[in-house]
């Protein structure tokens, strides 16, 4: 049964239209969502960097790696809840939405339970297998833990946004993100500065903010009369649903972990260095995170496209929608990078007035600015491999391209020239392998899937005659 979509719907048919005023559309106000996301999580490193000291920023910023790689795996079955909500869109299938979207809450409450006891228990040993600076190890256990007690609302957060982005609603979990950001920096000040809090304040001002969030988003879901809308009675493990998250979600999950453990490698290598190093690797990681997270919006744009479209069978959609998607996020990327770059200085004065903590932050920008477009560019190749069922093929070439290449990498070319500035190159030299990998694998893929849709469209109208 077809569901006819109210005029109010914030819901959106990908699958007709012109592609890059839609991909437009629908990216801009994720790529408002990634920002505030990133400006709020900067505004805990500022406050922290300005309020009370180096230490504390660097103690909240040394853990961003870790949490990164814990989160990697969970975060990956949302997108995998994501990818089947669009696809059972795509079809018309209204009642196959549904029993998704139950099943991807109970999927995240499962999971949550989980991370929370592993993050709380294991939080220092982590830390410490990371090499952390002693100076900050207290800190960011502290922290880490704090953090991960609220991993309930946190996760059920990121699966609701999934869902919400997976019906090409955009708009509503910027809103949310606005009006919890916005008490997050209150409360970031609020416990320095009344409760004299440190690093203990700005973790708990991040779980109340939000919850708040996650009340208005489950509202959303529960008043929606579209596909993404949740019913109660669908809150269980839907067999064919929970498999195909699960298919999709748990290789994407596996990639989201290697790439954060390549990254806690690099971490582990910046923490070897003095603690001025790694106060300038986190200041400039959450401005070239700008960076990262507009390309980044734009690639989740392609997801959501090209899963609509496979799931109502349009392949040559799905290529312009690829192609339109890399020029787009890669024109992006490049402006804001060589924007960011060129107002260092400024910048970096947001975070820090050490002369020598800026300067150690202008060589990872250096790096980062002038490349993160070959990031994008390979996110688009990755996201479109998740939304066509290749789920599996994609965790693997970013295990090769990625992971292994950067391992590789620190303990050959960086133990040559232990430099910060070899240490930062691994990551657009992974890039730039992993691109060519995934050419080899995205563009016969299309092909073939192409082919068996106009045979099968012959055979059809074989049968039909």
């Amino acid at each position: 049964m077809q569901l006819k979509l109210r005029a109010k719907s914030y819901e959106m048919n990908m699958t007709e239209g012109p592609i890059l005023k839609k991909l437009i559309r629908y990216s801009l106000p994720l790529i408002g969502t990634n920002l505030l996301q990133i400006l709020f999580n900067s505004a805990d490193v500022v406050v922290l960097g300005k309020m009370v000291d180096a230490y504390a920023m660097g103690a909240v910023g040394s853990t961003s790696s870790l949490i990164n790689l814990l989160l990697g795996l969970f975060v990956g079955l949302s997108s995998g809840a994501s990818v089947v909500v669009s696809r059972r869109m795509g079809a018309k299938d209204e009642e196959g939405a549904h029993k998704a979207v139950g099943t991807a809450i109970f999927l995240s409450l499962i999971c949550s339970v989980i991370l929370l006891v592993v993050g709380v228990t294991c939080s220092r040993y982590f830390l410490q297998w990371m090499d952390t600076d002693p100076v900050l190890l207290d800190g960011a256990t502290r922290y880490m833990q704090i953090y991960f007690l609220g991993i309930p609302i946190i996760l059920l957060y990121n699966f609701i946004a999934s869902i919400l982005r997976a019906v090409g609603d955009t708009f509503r979990p910027l809103l949310y993100l606005l009006i919890g950001g916005v008490v997050n920096v209150g409360l970031n000040v609020f416990c320095i500065k009344v409760l004299h809090l440190t690093v203990e304040g700005v973790a708990i001002a991040t779980v109340a903010s939000q919850l708040l969030s996650v009340i208005l988003s489950l509202i959303a879901l529960l008043k929606s009369k579209g596909y993404g809308r949740l019913i109660l009675k669908y809150v269980k493990p839907d067999k064919r649903q929970l498999k195909d998250i699960l298919k999709i979600g748990l290789p994407a999950g596996l990639q989201g972990m290697l790439f954060s453990l390549s990254n806690v490698v690099i971490q582990s290598n910046i923490n070897a260095f003095k603690a001025e190093t790694i106060a300038g690797n986190t200041a400039a990681a959450q401005l070239d995170s700008l960076i990262y997270t507009l390309g980044n919006a734009l690639s989740l744009s392609c997801m959501a496209f090209v899963s609509q479209n496979y799931g109502c069978g349009k392949i040559d959609r799905i290529k312009k929608v690829l192609l339109t998607s890399i020029g787009l996020s890669t024109v992006v990327t490049l402006f804001f990078g060589m924007l960011i770059y060129l107002l260092a200085d400024p910048l970096l004065s947001l975070f820090v007035d050490v002369p020598a903590v800026k300067e150690y932050a202008k060589i990872r920008l250096l790096v980062m600015c002038t490349t993160y477009f070959m990031c994008s560019i390979m996110e688009c190749f990755s996201y479109t491999m998740r939304s066509l069922g290749k789920s599996i093929s994609a965790m693997i070439i970013s295990l090769v391209g990625a992971c292994a290449f950067r391992l590789l990498w620190v303990n050959t070319f960086f133990l040559l020239n232990p430099t910060r500035f070899m240490l930062y190159l691994a990551w657009p030299v992974s890039w730039v392998l992993t691109i060519s990998i995934y050419l080899c694998f995205v563009i016969p893929m299309l092909s073939k899937l192409s082919k068996n849709m106009k045979e099968d469209s012959v055979q059809d109208n074989i049968e039909k005659i």
